[in-house]
């Protein structure tokens, strides 16, 4: 069980690089509603050689830790047990820490972008797109697995790329076709487009949106919009973007982490576009 809401307890996000993460932001966002005002959220730059170090130095005050790149595979071997989400594409966002140092880790980008989406009213569609292959793409074809009923086109950039994809499709139970980038216009007419790129990946194909385009999540959140989602949006779209998918994670990290449920989405919500608009 996680601590009594009214102990000092402290939390933090890892990674590398860190210093432009949102976290902070949300979690303290969360206690101050919570009321949990002995409650701290920091961040740390970790990288993949310091992480059992830390991991080592950690004292019963910790509650949880978020984890960002490049930690959410090499943080499992470090943990007493994962969820079956973390487990389906072997990434570890979450993890809980009970006083009696038990290391729990869990994956809430998945359920995080399935919330997101459902937001915007979006709770199943037929067929759908994917931008891109690397973890986040996986994570999206996990997402995916919970609400599309057909087919899932990836558009990926090499062989190599496009046989993983095909692999975590079989792994996650999702019907995946993929193909080539140069083809990646193709994308924007289906039901829903995930964007998974890097920034300005994408923004060649803004002039390829179709004139009735239908939902686009782009995963990036700064900067905001992306070249693709400002000209989806101009065109009467469904756009749903990299804060939502943020807060939504992060509402469950802070719901696990604390006991305390549900967690405070609008003003979390409001403390991360606060701190957009002041980048």
């Amino acid at each position: 069980m996680p601590a009594r809401a009214t102990d000092a307890r402290r939390a933090a996000v890892l990674g590398s690089p860190i210093a432009h993460s949102l976290s902070p932001v949300l979690h303290r966002a969360a206690y101050e509603e919570l009321g949990l005002t002995d409650w701290s959220y920091d961040r740390f730059e970790i990288d993949e050689s310091a992480l059992p170090a830390f991991f080592e130095g950690l004292g019963p005050e910790w509650a949880g830790l978020s984890l960002t790149m490049p930690l959410k595979r090499a943080v499992i071997p470090l943990l007493d047990q994962i969820s079956e989400t973390a487990a389906a594409v072997e990434a570890v966002n979450t993890v809980v820490l009970t006083e009696d140092g038990r290391r729990t880790g869990d994956n809430t980008d998945i359920p995080g972008m399935v919330a997101a989406l459902r937001e915007h009213g979006i709770e199943q569609v037929d067929s759908a797109a994917v931008l891109g292959a690397g973890a986040t793409a996986s994570s999206a074809l996990a997402a995916l697995a919970r609400i599309c009923a057909g087919e899932v086109v990836v558009y990926v950039r090499s062989e190599a790329r496009a046989a993983e994809m095909r692999q975590w499709g079989e792994r996650l139970e999702v019907e995946v076709r993929t193909a080539d980038w140069a083809d990646a216009a193709r994308a924007l007419r289906a039901p829903l487009v995930f964007a998974t790129t890097p920034a300005g990946t994408t923004d060649d194909l803004a002039q390829a949106v179709p004139e009735r385009p239908a939902t686009l999540f782009d995963v990036l959140y700064h900067p905001w919009p992306t070249a693709l989602a400002a000209r989806w949006s101009m065109a009467g779209g469904a756009v749903v973007g990299g804060l939502d998918l943020l807060v939504h994670q992060a509402v469950l990290q802070v719901e696990q982490m604390t006991g305390r449920a549900p967690a405070p989405l609008e003003a979390m919500r409001r403390a991360g576009e606060k701190a957009l608009a002041e980048r």
